[in-house]
């Protein structure tokens, strides 16, 4: 009866492990972790075409996460899209004539933002703005290209 008790207890503890080890890997896959405690810094980019983009997809530069995506809304009087990122700060070291481009990861995966470093002294500062971007391609777009000029060479 002893053991049946212990038993007992080592899968409700086992059972319980379990579930932390889960919930634990939910908010890592989720992004929901750490990153907003980090110190970083705030750079605005307006693009045309955002494509699938969601706030906190990675920002990287060489493929290593430099930051994330904070937000994305519409500027009426560009009409465009306006993209928020946070930066961690000790990359504070990006040129002003830094380069963003939307990239998708393989060829249906998730997109994020990657920067190319310029070759000027000066630095971004928080609240400043990219101006050289590079915007989403769209599959559908880039096929329904092709398939018009596939129909107009007939």
């Amino acid at each position: 009866m002893v053991t049946t008790r212990k038993v007992e207890i080592l899968v409700g503890l086992f059972v319980i492990l379990g579930f932390a080890a889960l919930l634990v890997l939910a908010v890592k896959v989720s992004n929901l972790g750490g990153f907003s405690q980090a110190k970083s810094y705030s750079v605005k980019a307006y693009f045309e075409n955002v494509g699938g983009l969601k706030p906190q997809a990675p920002v990287t530069m060489s493929g290593v996460k430099v930051g994330e995506v904070s937000s994305i809304e519409y500027d009426p009087k560009r009409y465009q899209a306006v993209v928020s990122m946070n930066i961690l700060s000790q990359y504070d070291f990006l040129s002003s004539d830094t380069q963003a481009s939307i990239y998708t990861a393989g060829l249906l995966g998730a997109q994020y933002i990657t920067l190319a470093p310029g070759a000027e002294e000066e630095t971004l500062k928080n609240g400043d703005v990219i101006q050289y971007t590079q915007s989403a391609l769209v599959l559908e777009e880039i096929i329904g290209q092709f398939l018009v000029n596939v129909a107009s060479k007939k």
